[in-house]
């Protein structure tokens, strides 16, 4: 196995953690909310739920990405490569996989100079006063590692290895 694929799976474990952590933090907020009816003093709600939440969620979408990635879950458009011959699906695969690669390693870059930013002027929510690095260099992570599964697989695409594990998440 990939150092990539290793990381990949430590990686989707924290994005299922983070989806854990999404949902836990939903469900206290709707506890909170129906306890404040009965009990006076609870407040209405939990004033970080929603931005916590969004941190959570977009973690969650780009830890998952590169994992996904490797075990086959992302939406493909099966029919025109089942209908192509093997020497234009290959063709179709390296280029989906050097486009994607383009498009992660922007993205990964623009995250990545976007935490920097966010932590050399100190940028913080205005809501919690959480410093806003911390989320989106967890974001520029989840990029980065989804961008080098897009190099693994057009590297494993020029070696004629198998480009999917669909065992890599047990």
């Amino acid at each position: 196995m990939f150092a990539i694929d290793r990381i990949a799976k430590l990686d989707g474990w924290l994005g299922a953690l983070c989806l854990v952590l999404l949902c836990l933090l939903m469900i206290a907020g709707i506890v909170v909310r129906t306890l404040s009816t009965v009990v006076s003093w609870l407040p209405r709600d939990i004033p970080i739920a929603w931005e916590y939440s969004s941190y959570l969620m977009a973690v969650t979408f780009t830890f998952g990405a590169a994992l996904t990635l490797r075990a086959g879950g992302h939406i493909r458009v099966r029919v025109l490569l089942s209908n192509a011959s093997p020497r234009f699906a290959f063709l179709l695969e390296c280029i989906s996989a050097a486009a994607g690669f383009g498009f992660a390693t922007f993205f990964s870059i623009a995250m990545t100079h976007f935490a920097y930013r966010s932590f050399v002027i100190d940028e913080r929510s205005l809501a919690s006063n959480t410093p806003l690095w911390i989320p989106q260099a967890f974001v520029a992570f989840g990029a980065v590692l989804l961008a080098l599964q897009l190099l693994a697989r057009l590297g494993q695409l020029c070696l004629g290895e198998p480009v999917e594990n669909r065992n890599i998440i047990r």
